[in-house]
């Protein structure tokens, strides 16, 4: 019986490592077969598999080369933000006041809406969030509270926990103006971004008018440029714009057609929106304010330091937060937790610097070796961003062995066939289910980066990094789907 045994773990050994042996040679073959195709000719391509377990390299190419990440950049982001403030962090918000209140419900001061940077503040996108009615009628019920029947002073959009530098420094013109590149402040609101609908054109080259904004932004001017394209094209409108500027330029192109078609801009100015909201609120129930609706920024005296918090919002938990992030890729979160790293752990949250440092230390300090990287935001839009395959696959693979950060990030991935950028990719084939990554676009370039699990229950981190490849999007994204299948196997 004891000689069966040894026999039986013996057979069993040989076959499981003659599988892995068969599948790390199926992937590298897998490899060495894309890298023969005339899309790649020109491409520089870096990719990187690696056992999470132990650590060894099951098949690569490239992996130390210095590549354009795009948004698989939030994965280093994300995880590190997961590690230092932990899963159950919220972010908060406080209603504030200044000044007494006489017994006839006069405010003789200012009313602050305090903000420390939540960027789900209002959100009209993110589930189980107060929407903007929500937030505000809080705010409003919290004032009724206190009796306050009239602000004798300013209502005040306080974003000075961050600062007014709000955008990377080197985000291209072309973004700034889109909800996607909307910038961070220290009181983010409504996602610091508004709906922009037009009615479409039923003639090819006319021009679709605009409808309305929603919600209405007081002052925001825009210069309609924007032509009908054929039917089915897409939206290929682009709103151009900077921070605190109240003109905004129309471009590009819609579908024809005769229904609304709808586009999102980015808040010029979101904590003076939120305090126009809270004045014009209050207005509704003839609770005037005497010296209307301003922020740090523009306020030409010093805010009082002396305040009492009349009511405190809290955001979801960071858990959910990343989720979100990872999956719908969510800029504006990203910058968030970048500043918010740099507040917290250095008391400076102006700059993006301090976050960044405090990333690189944070891996450095776990054996991650920086050497090839450089990271200048925590969203992956700017085009200066580098990282190598290597550098993605270790992270994650020390993501995923840190029982602090490793549900929260691996439950925030997309999974191939089901949900996020995978929804539709590799559905119906052995990856379905058994991969997870986030995805990164930009023009010219195409990232995957997460974890497959074969059919031993191995798992493996990996990353793939496409810059210059010549042939779109959506081919490339299926000669690479070969790939993704041999991982599971």
């Amino acid at each position: 019986m004891f000689l069966k045994k040894i026999v039986f773990g013996l057979v069993f050994f040989v076959t499981f490592s003659s599988s892995l042996f068969s599948q790390i040679n199926s992937i590298q073959s897998q490899i060495n077969q894309l890298l023969k195709d005339p899309a790649f000719k020109h491409a520089s391509v870096g990719i990187s598999v690696m056992d999470v377990k132990t650590g060894k390299m099951v098949a690569s190419h490239n992996a130390d080369q210095s590549l354009i990440p795009a948004s698989i950049l939030k994965v280093v982001t994300t995880s590190t933000t997961a590690g230092i403030l932990g899963s159950n962090y919220k972010f908060k918000t406080e209603l504030q006041y200044s000044g007494d209140i006489d017994k006839q419900g006069n405010l003789k001061g200012n009313l602050y809406i305090k903000g420390y940077g939540d960027p789900t503040l209002a959100s009209p996108l993110m589930e189980g969030t107060d929407s903007m009615e929500d937030v505000l009628g809080n705010f409003v019920y919290a004032i009724l509270q206190k009796n306050i029947l009239c602000v004798e002073g300013h209502i005040i959009g306080d974003a000075s926990w961050f600062g007014s530098t709000v955008n990377a420094p080197d985000w291209p013109w072309i973004d700034l103006g889109n909800y996607y590149a909307a910038g961070v402040w220290g009181l983010n609101f409504h996602e610091n971004l508004y709906y922009l609908h037009f009615l479409q054109n039923p003639q090819l080259k006319a021009s679709p008018r605009i409808m309305d904004i929603e919600p209405e932004v007081e002052g925001l001017a825009f210069y309609n440029e924007v032509k009908s394209a054929k039917k089915g094209s897409g939206d290929n409108a682009y709103i151009y714009g900077a921070p605190y500027s109240y003109e905004r330029y129309v471009r590009g192109t819609i579908p024809v057609g005769n229904q609304k078609f709808t586009i999102k801009g980015s808040l010029p100015d979101p904590p003076l929106f939120a305090a126009q909201k809270l004045k014009n609120q209050l207005a509704g129930i003839n609770v005037p304010t005497s010296r209307g609706a301003t922020t740090d920024r523009l306020l030409q005296i010093p805010m009082e330091k002396t305040r009492k918090t009349l009511y405190t919002h809290y955001s979801p938990d960071l858990k959910t937060i990343i989720k979100r992030t990872n999956i719908k890729s969510v800029n504006l979160y990203c910058e968030t937790f970048l500043k918010t790293l740099g507040k917290r752990k250095t008391g400076e949250g102006t700059e993006a610097q301090k976050g960044l440092e405090v990333i690189e230390d944070f891996w450095t300090q776990r054996g991650l070796s920086f050497d090839g990287v450089s990271q200048v935001d925590g969203s992956g839009l700017s085009r200066t961003n580098l990282v190598t395959a290597r550098f993605m696959a270790s992270l994650l693979r020390k993501t995923h062995l840190d029982p602090k950060i490793s549900n929260t990030i691996y439950e925030s991935l997309p999974i191939a066939g089901k949900s996020g950028g995978l929804k539709y990719y590799l559905r119906g084939t052995v990856a379905e289910g058994k991969l997870r990554a986030k995805t990164g676009t930009l023009e010219n370039v195409r990232s995957f980066a997460g974890y497959a699990t074969n059919n031993q229950g191995k798992k493996l981190a990996f990353c793939i990094i496409v810059n210059n490849h010549n042939c779109s999007g959506s081919a490339l994204r299926k000669k690479l789907a070969p790939l993704m299948q041999a991982m599971c196997r």
